[in-house]
């Protein structure tokens, strides 16, 4: 089941608000901040001041200021990379997921693929058998023709290309769904984990697990075919773009019809590929890292076809472990440790559980917010979204470094970002997905087929701006970058995130920042390349756009010096998107915080000010502790910062922060005014 690729972000809807301050004022009166007569659900009023570490300054570090008791105290489980809140809250919510699942019928979807899964002692009985019919179709193939037919054929089932793709809205006319190409075919998880000294650990646990993978599928010399696939994945490694070059929209954005394709990148049967996919020709679709698959194409017409073969059966059951043997299940853990750090598997009910809550996403979903999320929830969380909308309309308005060009089309796209909160209005259909009971390994395929064939059946249809590419019970929340949406799942509406008993300062802090996070990245380094209707238009003066690169610079130059683990850096090219999306996020929910207190002061509460309490709750948010595996892991493949970062490396950019907690020159946190990056 190849990879699948995001452009910036995904999909949805709901709620558009005018702009006018009475609305804002209007809004704000119904969230008045008050201290709640029912408890919330962390603490009296919604933070840990138990888990803080008050002898530290918060100017000093603010991180364990808001976190450190609970640091100390605090120890990454052994099947655990990484422990904070957000694994707190996924925690919780899978054993809401297994309440709901484990009551299921068994003869039903849910139940049955449920309990497919947690019976153990059939997958024992069968052993590899399942696996042998999908062996067997790629050793029937006889020609590279044939290979490029069989890897269009891997889309929704196991297998892999050095070629992967998906369907999204267009970038020139975001209203159609268009096919996008992406380079593909490493098995690490970003091309620097081939060539980096810091991964050397990894490669050699790759290559290991190659090998004995190779050798329980028969293969006569196993280490040369391991020695022989890390080789070819090398190769695809060396010309593949880095991860930050993929984040620049410009760069990615190249629509070329099939017959161009062909030109361009020869080597590739691409007739036979897309035959395989049961996609006719292409009049224009996006080819994004272009220069990437070209020479990958050219890589791969070189390389003999008994290499292909023998690179694709790895990755065939690479893929198909999880749902085969306890040997299979423990040989493809003990690589990935290598990667995360962690010394022990999920326990099997935790992988059951995600397993059916991805391969029936809205069924799940549907059953999950009717028990988890209440319609008061919803309701809150709209207003509070509201607010915040407003509040960065306001903060557009009084922008003194835009032209009124470029802001009037900032805030025509403010005014048209659609929201959804919880789950969809329209539920998708499971219908015609058939779960047999006792069968994993074909539940399993013929979920990623049923799954698969829903999303290819958008191609060259118009965009449907009301699917989400969530699901309800995802702990988090996403812009739809070409859709112009921001979507907040139900689960991630709970505590620390929100809570409807806690104090309004801690829910903007919380769920206000990400709230704001999430409209902001339609306005970070990359969503600023987007117009209103999310077509890729550079809609900025020549002149804004550069005080908006030289503020970035000055933001990204201060994560630059964040050594997350002994030679390991936050690259600030990489998580440019993410940072921004935190600094503007907060400063907007903040914003919207004291709107609503309309005109009255915020009441302290066991000693803290609203403010206060406003960041401290953001901080809280991201308590995160990671072993140095997952930490390197993350910076050199993932957009966001680690966590502990995130809790106060944006604030330091904050004028509101810093008159909270009294932080004065001379504190190891402080940048001077003049220093201090000013985006949103």
């Amino acid at each position: 089941m190849k990879s699948r690729f995001l452009l910036a972000g995904a999909a949805f809807a709901l709620l558009a608000v005018p702009f006018a301050h009475s609305q804002l004022d209007a809004a704000a009166a119904k969230t008045a901040t008050t201290a709640k007569a029912a408890k919330a659900t962390i603490g009296a009023w919604g933070y840990d001041q138990a888990g803080g570490d008050p002898s530290v300054r918060p100017g000093d570090d603010f991180y364990r200021f808001a976190s450190g008791k609970w640091d100390d105290k605090t120890e990454i489980p052994a099947d655990k990379a990484t422990i904070g809140a957000f694994i707190a809250l996924q925690d919780r919510t899978q054993e809401q997921l297994k309440t709901l699942i484990t009551a299921a019928p068994k003869g039903g979807q849910t139940g049955g693929f449920y309990a497919s899964f947690m019976d153990e002692a059939r997958l024992e009985k069968i052993g590899l058998a399942p696996l042998k019919a999908d062996l067997a179709a790629l050793d029937a193939v006889k020609t590279k023709a044939e290979f490029s037919r069989f890897m269009g054929q891997t889309n929704g089932v196991f297998g892999s290309g050095v070629v992967g793709f998906y369907i999204g809205a267009d970038t020139a006319n975001p209203e159609l769904n268009v096919m996008y190409l992406a380079q593909s075919g490493l098995g690490l998880p970003e091309r620097e984990f081939y060539f980096a000294e810091q991964f050397k650990k990894q490669r050699e646990a790759y290559v290991a697990y190659i090998a004995r993978t190779l050798k329980v599928l028969g293969h006569a010399d196993p280490d040369k075919g391991a020695a022989a696939i890390m080789a070819f994945e090398t190769g695809i490694a060396e010309r593949s773009w880095k991860a930050a070059e993929r984040r620049q929209i410009e760069k990615i954005n190249n629509p070329m019809s099939s017959a161009e394709l062909a030109a361009y990148a020869p080597g590739i049967e691409w007739d036979q590929y897309f035959a395989g996919m049961k996609v006719p020709a292409q009049q224009r679709m996006i080819v994004r890292e272009n220069t990437a698959i070209k020479a990958i194409a050219a890589f791969y017409a070189e390389t003999p076809l008994e290499t292909l073969k023998l690179w694709q059966s790895f990755h065939i059951a690479h893929q198909a472990s999880p749902y085969l043997t306890k040997a299979m299940v423990d040989s493809r853990f003990e690589f990935v440790k290598s990667l995360s750090g962690v010394s022990q598997n999920l326990p099997r009910w935790k992988r059951g559980i995600d397993l059916v809550g991805g391969q029936l996403g809205e069924l799940v979903g549907q059953n999950y917010v009717a028990k988890y999320f209440p319609a008061s929830s919803k309701a809150k969380m709209e207003v509070l979204v509201a607010n915040l909308k407003v509040a960065m309309a306001k903060r557009l308005n009084a922008n003194d470094w835009m032209s009124a060009q470029t802001k009037a089309a900032a805030l025509e796209k403010l005014q048209k970002m659609d929201v959804m909160v919880g789950y969809p209005d329209k539920w998708r259909s499971y219908k015609g997905l058939k779960v047999v009971p006792g069968d994993l390994y074909g539940n399993v395929k013929r979920a990623g087929l049923f799954n698969a064939a829903y999303r290819l059946a958008d191609l060259g249809k118009p965009v449907d701006r009301k699917r989400w590419a969530m699901s309800p019970q995802t702990v988090n929340a996403y812009n739809g970058g070409l859709e112009n949406k921001i979507v907040f799942p139900a689960a991630i509406l709970q505590a620390p995130f929100f809570d409807p008993n806690a104090e309004d300062a801690v829910n903007y802090g919380a769920i206000g920042g990400v709230i704001g996070h999430e409209i902001i990245h339609g306005f970070d380094d990359q969503g600023r390349k987007i117009d209103a209707k999310g077509a890729v238009r550079d809609w900025w003066s020549p002149e804004d756009a550069k005080r908006f690169e030289e503020q970035a610079k000055i933001f990204g130059d201060q994560y630059a010096k964040f050594e997350v683990a002994p030679g390991a850096f936050i690259n600030p090219a990489l998580a440019m998107g993410e940072n921004i999306a935190d600094l503007g996020g907060l400063s907007v929910a903040f914003e919207a915080y004291h709107t609503s207190l309309g005109g009255k002061s915020a009441p302290i509460l066991d000693g803290l000010s609203g403010d206060q309490r406003f960041y401290l709750a953001w901080a809280q948010v991201w308590r995160t502790k990671m072993r140095e595996a997952a930490l390197r892991n993350q910076v050199n493949t993932g957009p966001h910062s680690p966590g502990m970062y995130r809790a106060f490396a944006p604030l330091r950019n904050i004028d509101g922060w810093y008159q909270a907690f009294n932080v004065q020159p001379g504190q190891k946190l402080y940048i001077a005014p003049e220093a201090r990056a000013r985006i949103w």
